[in-house]
């Protein structure tokens, strides 16, 4: 009994054929029957076996022509009740046009030929009220009728945001019975939705009255359903929910699929100190990222790491022609080929996982000829301060020698548009990693100088975007708080006063693509990173947001300043200053320092001889060029100076 009634698509589009060659027959029996004023005299039967096939065949025909049976029944929308009143529309037209009489068009003559136009358009009306009625018949008992007397009940819920993101969880409580969440009314900031209804749930008033809606309502949950909330807003109205005394608070996460963005209770995150901390108010303009990146071959490296594979999820969103993943690390590419199989299974054909050094000339050369990328985001790098500090070498293999190699082969298998993914920390650099980043700059800057001039020269922009730090990348602040609070503290901070600009990953990443559709090349983009953050302020809310007091229940140490650390980083207050762009978060580094590919030949000769000697101070020899050749590199500030 359980598989035939267990619903399937081919049991779905039996039921609807079968709905609808009913609703057919009885809608043009009605339309007999109003036509001839429901006399009892007439054969209502002969008139019936007449045209009735002819009526079938043509209705059935245009039905599934306008996917009238490929509709899913829980989820009927306006678009599908639109197709179906276009098919029976046009049937109907159709066959009102065979009624009339075609004497000398091949001697054919239709059943209905001579039939009263009445009977057309009645029965355009009773076919349309029938079928419509059928595909909308579940959607309508699941969201009005069982609404009201749900069989189970979740938490009473106020949800902030009364527009389409609101909407969208609000239909899916339905949905699901109400089963986790129960709402009770919405919160919504434009004086127009208040005191209207969506759903049958009223619009009770503004985001300032949570605390107070949330006592009157015995409010038990808070879905906060406004993505464009910046961390200032949005730890408002955290804060007040947790004074009101609400535990379960939601967040709408990031949208990828920005064709269909659909949003559901399932897809809901619990509020994480990313957002509290760094989460921006950032509008981009998807359009300019859709023209540049749409059905184009894009090679990413770095693709396993933090910034890399946001930025493969979101360029899979702009449906690229082929994606080329590349990464020295199998482990990375395996683990987000899992992700991306989940989120965008419709290319996954397109996506192709490449394990190789960006050091690898020789490999770079089989990936630019086997694929042929028109668009590169260079994210492979080493990034870690105080590791690149006693590691100078691997640095400037990777980030200066990886870069030049990669800005080669760009240019020689034509390349459009190569795009370096750089740091606050190449402003005035105080550590080798940020040393080498600026170096990275220097080679973009420098390839692009030379764009055009000779054979091997093709006119590839080069553009570097500088940020500061994300939250939650791998080996940054916030794991390293998280692994400390599970083991119960002391949660180590290296200086009271240490300050960084953040923001979360999605929202960098969104403005590197923007930042990759301006410019002509040779730019250096700085992204507004808002305002700078006290790193222990970020400590203690990660406590608080534990349930736990700081201080109190977890105590808290101060190290001291690492090797190539400094206690506030510039970013908008580059050397030179900055100019702004098109786009408000989105600024251009003022900077008259480069080198030409000729310098730069000469520099990397020096720094290969270091780089490949064994003598016990080639380290040092190293550090010594990079102060050599990197301007305003300057000596990290010890702890004990600092203070």
């Amino acid at each position: 009994m359980n598989r035939l009634i267990h619903p399937t698509p081919r049991k779905r589009v039996l039921l609807f054929l079968i709905g609808d060659v009913l609703s057919i027959c009885f809608s043009l029996y009605l339309s007999f029957l109003v036509h001839f004023n429901f006399s009892q005299t007439v054969d209502y039967v002969v008139l019936l076996e007449n045209v009735l096939p002819f009526f079938l065949v043509v209705k059935l025909f245009f039905l599934a022509l306008f996917r009238g049976y490929r509709m899913t029944w829980r989820y009927v929308g306006v678009s599908d009740l639109t197709n179906i009143m276009a098919a029976i529309m046009i049937s109907n037209l159709i066959l009102m046009v065979a009624s009339f009489p075609f004497p000398n068009l091949l001697h054919i003559q239709f059943p209905i030929e001579g039939y009263v136009k009445r009977i057309f358009i009645v029965d355009g009306i009773f076919s349309l009220f029938f079928i419509g009625g059928l595909r909308i018949a579940k959607r309508v008992y699941l969201e009005v009728i069982r609404k009201k007397n749900p069989a189970r009940q979740g938490k009473k819920t106020l949800i902030l945001g009364a527009g389409n993101t609101g909407e969208m969880i609000l239909r899916d409580t339905v949905r699901q019975l109400f089963s986790d969440f129960y709402p009770v009314g919405l919160l919504d900031d434009d004086p127009r939705k208040l005191g209207t209804y969506i759903h049958g749930v009223k619009v009770l008033g503004k985001t300032d009255q949570l605390e107070s809606m949330i006592a009157g309502n015995e409010i038990e949950a808070v879905i906060i359903a406004i993505p464009s909330l910046n961390h200032k807003t949005l730890r408002i109205l955290y804060d007040s929910a947790r004074r009101a005394g609400v535990k379960t608070i939601k967040f709408v996460p990031r949208i990828y699929n920005y064709e269909r963005p659909e949003i559901n209770l399932k897809a809901l995150d619990d509020i994480a100190i990313e957002d509290l901390i760094g989460r921006q108010a950032i509008n981009v303009d998807y359009q300019s990222i859709r023209d540049f990146l749409t059905e184009k071959s894009i090679l990413v490296t770095g693709a396993g790491g933090s910034i890399g594979s946001e930025i493969v999820t979101q360029v899979c969103s702009f449906q690229p022609s082929c994606l080329i993943l590349f990464d020295i690390d199998e482990t990375e590419l395996h683990n987000l080929g899992l992700r991306l199989q989940r989120l965008f299974p419709e290319i996954t054909d397109k996506i192709k996982y490449v394990t190789g050094d960006v050091r690898d000339w020789g490999r770079l050369r089989e990936v630019f000829g086997d694929y042929s990328p028109r668009v590169v985001f260079h994210a492979a790098a080493y990034k870690h301060v105080p590791m690149m500090e006693t590691n100078p070498k691997e640095a400037v293999k990777v980030n200066i020698f990886g870069t030049y190699a990669l800005a080669l082969a760009s240019r020689k298998y034509g390349v459009e548009k190569f795009i370096m993914i750089s740091t606050d920390k190449a402003v005035r650099p105080t550590s080798v990693m940020g040393a080498t980043k600026r170096m990275a700059e220097h080679i973009c800057r420098a390839f692009q100088e030379t764009a055009g001039n000779g054979e091997d020269c093709k006119s590839t922009q080069f553009v570097s975007v500088r940020f500061g730090n994300v939250l939650g990348s791998r080996g940054s602040v916030l794991p390293l708080f998280l692994d400390q609070l599970k083991h119960g503290g002391p949660l180590t901070v290296t200086h009271k006063d240490m300050k960084r600009y953040f923001m979360t990953i999605p929202e960098a990443v969104s403005l590197v693509l923007q930042a990759s559709t301006m410019g002509s090349g040779g730019e250096v983009f700085v992204l507004d990173m808002g305002e700078p953050v006290y790193i222990l302020d970020v400590a203690e809310e990660l406590v608080r947001l534990h349930g736990l007091e700081p201080h109190k229940d977890i105590e808290f140490e101060f190290t001291g300043l690492r090797p190539g650390e400094k206690l506030f980083e510039e970013i908008l207050t580059a050397e030179e200053g900055t100019v702004a762009s098109k786009h408000e978060k989105v600024f251009i580094a003022r900077n008259s320092e480069k080198y030409t590919l000729e310098d730069l030949n000469v520099i990397l000769e020096d720094f290969d001889k270091q780089v490949k000697s064994l003598e016990p101070g080639s380290h040092e020899a190293v550090k010594a060029l990079l102060k050599k050749y990197v301007k305003h590199y300057e000596v990290p500030v010890t702890g004990a100076e600092s203070s």
